[in-house]
């Protein structure tokens, strides 16, 4: 009895021991909790029930010169349904007429959306797309169909939104505005990317039921700043001529792709830039920022430069008598040759460039600079033509001059190939940028794209005018050339463009864009200036591989492009003997605060949008809640909703525009 009664004893101790070592265990663990983790114990606590929301702070808009919209943000909505949620009394009482509704909205016919949603309800999808990128107004449509308008627990419907960035002019200068996101950053877009995107801000909130959160405070921890607005140099008009006029022209000969550059001569500011490239269907979309990025052999453009180095030199001038001969001449068993055929006999150096002979201009630089040529590359290096412009954007070319210095690839075909085109490498920016400077009087001026970064109607940062080198020669060997650019004009190379209401000057080039291995592919162009007498616009055109049945001299395939853009600017003025630019194309800059101030205003009246470009009119009322329809392009004449009503949201406004 008394052993048994010990073994008892024994078992209740052991058992106390153990439960001593437990409840101290549990102690210990309760002191290390509080004492030890409870920071971040709390803090994990915190995290499952309190959670920092970012707020995407609104990205600036890109405007031209005039206050059109070039880029902008707006929501776009995806729809997708919880078809399981739905009870069997409502799904059965509202399918019918929510696939009809659909049918109507999106086009394809009721019974396959009823189809679709059924087979959805069967295999209990829960996530099931209906449709995406629905408009604000199409949205608001589509959440009052039958289930949909029961919500999203009960209906089942599922919105998840999404901010995009469109343009509204559409496709026209896409490549130089550009854009930031996952490919990357392009364009104006990219380069000033630091100053649109804004900085988003922080709010608090907690989780309660279903999922859902909710503002802790009233007010956010961090606020978002909105991006800022970069206003451009483009010029809507002129982009717009520019475009059409390249695309006409890339689509008549059927060329690869193309580009054109408007540049205002005094400021560098650019007025236009188009970049087209063809499509295996053969239509043409803006590809890639050729003016930029792409160098190649420009031709007889590059004539000008050489001409330049052999006046500024003295070794001519325009008078000097050249020998053309009978129009080909040979160097080390290569051939140069004058597309006019038996050449042009004995003319003066001012003719040699306006009828471009290959022949006259080789031997002119080639008779002068043969036993030194260092010369003529420090006489096209002292111009600047070696240096990039050291532009904003992103991804612009290196220009390539060849040099004696460099053994490896000087030899004797080097120089006088050179005086016609062949062997250098620009962009056609870089070469625009030079006849601009000649256009200026030999001041070169930094392209510019960008004229303002604003916030709401405040400039924060102007961009004035850049000057890169303020004399590339003398005035002498500026007045010489520009006279022959005139002449190229009236009787030389481009006299098929020659117009007597307006003058123009420029150089054409036709080039073999694989010089030593094809020739049977060229690139055409032509780069200038207008008026010819006070300089106003310099542009070039360039473009590749045009169809060589259907032309590919430089007069035939750019020129005509360069006198569109010029005949639409002076066609806006009346015919005087010496012509004047119309006063609306100096005055856009001015109306750029009342378009502004209108597109930053909080309305709550219909605003009167008469005399507004229409895109940019279709934008701000959209952005009020209406449907907008529209007839004709241009500026609006007229809308259907007289100023000053009443705003209602979802209602129907026409415009008539010009």
């Amino acid at each position: 009895m008394a052993i048994q009664k010990k073994q008892i004893l024994n078992k209740v101790y052991l058992l106390t021991g153990f439960m001593f070592l437990f409840a101290f265990a549990i102690g210990y663990k309760l002191v290390e909790i509080e004492f030890v983790q409870g920071d971040e114990l709390r803090k994990l606590a915190e995290q499952g029930t309190v959670k920092t929301f970012e707020i995407a702070a609104n990205r600036g808009n890109v405007y031209t010169s005039d206050g059109s919209l070039l880029a902008t943000s707006v929501s776009k909505f995806d729809i997708r349904m919880d078809a399981f949620t739905v009870s069997d009394d409502d799904f059965e009482n509202g399918i019918k007429d929510l696939s009809k509704s659909l049918s109507k909205m999106l086009g394809k016919n009721p019974g396959y959306y009823e189809k679709k949603i059924r087979k959805a309800r069967a295999n209990k999808n829960r996530y099931l797309f209906i449709t995406r990128n629905l408009s604000y107004n199409e949205y608001q449509t589509l959440k009052k169909f039958p289930i949909f308008k029961l919500g999203t627990y009960r209906g089942g419907f599922i919105v998840e939104q999404r901010t995009v960035r469109e343009h509204p002019i559409g496709k026209i200068a896409e490549r130089a505005v550009g854009y930031d996101d996952y490919r990357g950053k392009v364009g104006i877009e990219g380069s000033f990317y630091e100053f649109l995107r804004g900085k988003n801000g922080k709010r608090l909130k907690q989780k309660i039921a279903k999922g859902q959160w909710k503002p802790l405070n009233d007010n956010n921890e961090i606020e978002p700043i909105d991006g800022r607005d970069i206003i451009t140099t483009i010029d809507l008009n002129i982009q717009d001529v520019a475009h059409h006029a390249l695309l006409g022209q890339l689509e008549k000969f059927e060329a690869d792709h193309g580009t054109v550059v408007v540049m205002e001569t005094k400021t560098g500011e650019i007025k236009a830039i188009s970049n087209l490239g063809r499509t295996s269907k053969g239509t043409y979309y803006e590809q890639r920022n050729y003016a930029i990025y792409e160098t190649y052999e420009p031709g007889s453009t590059f004539k000008l430069m050489g001409m330049m180095v052999a006046l500024e030199d003295k070794v001519i001038d325009s008078s000097t008598v050249i020998d053309t001969e009978k129009g080909v001449i040979y160097f080390h068993g290569r051939r140069v040759k004058d597309s006019h055929h038996g050449g042009y006999g004995k003319i003066s150096a001012a003719r040699v460039f306006e009828v471009s002979s290959n022949v006259g201009v080789v031997k002119i630089i080639n008779d002068h600079y043969k036993d030194n040529p260092k010369k003529f590359v420090e006489g096209l290096t002292r111009m600047g033509i070696d240096k990039k412009i050291g532009l904003p954007l992103k991804g612009e070319g290196t220009p390539y001059i060849p040099n004696p210095k460099d053994k490896n690839k000087w030899n004797g075909l080097s120089l006088p190939w050179m005086a016609y085109g062949y062997g250098v490498m620009l962009t056609p920016l870089q070469i625009l940028t030079f006849y601009n400077a000649v256009a200026n009087n030999g001041e070169m001026v930094k392209p510019r794209f960008v004229k303002e970064i604003r916030t709401q109607s405040n400039v924060i940062t102007k961009f004035e005018k850049e000057v890169m080198n303020p004399k590339i020669c003398s005035q002498s060997t500026i007045d010489q050339v520009k006279e022959m650019m005139s002449n190229v004009v009236k009787r030389g190379t481009a006299v098929n463009i020659y117009d007597e209401n307006f003058s123009m000057a420029g150089k054409t080039g036709t080039g073999q864009t694989e010089y030593w291995t094809d020739h049977t592919k060229y690139i055409s162009s032509f780069v200038g200036y207008f008026p010819a007498d006070e300089p106003k616009y310099s542009c070039i055109v360039v473009i590749h591989k045009p169809d060589k049945k259907l032309g590919y001299y430089g007069n035939i395939v750019a020129a005509p492009v360069f006198k569109q853009i010029a005949n639409k600017i002076y066609s806006a003025t009346p015919k005087h003997k010496s012509v004047e630019f119309s006063s609306e194309l100096t005055s856009l800059d001015s109306r750029f605060n009342g378009y502004f101030e209108k597109a930053n205003k909080n309305y709550k009246k219909v605003p009167n949008v008469r005399d507004m470009p229409g895109m940019d009119a279709i934008s701000l009322l959209e952005n009020l809640g209406f449907k907008v329809s529209f007839n004709g392009n241009g500026k609006v004449r007229s809308q259907s909703i007289k100023p000053g009503k009443q705003l209602k949201q979802g209602e129907l406004i026409i415009l008539n525009l010009s």
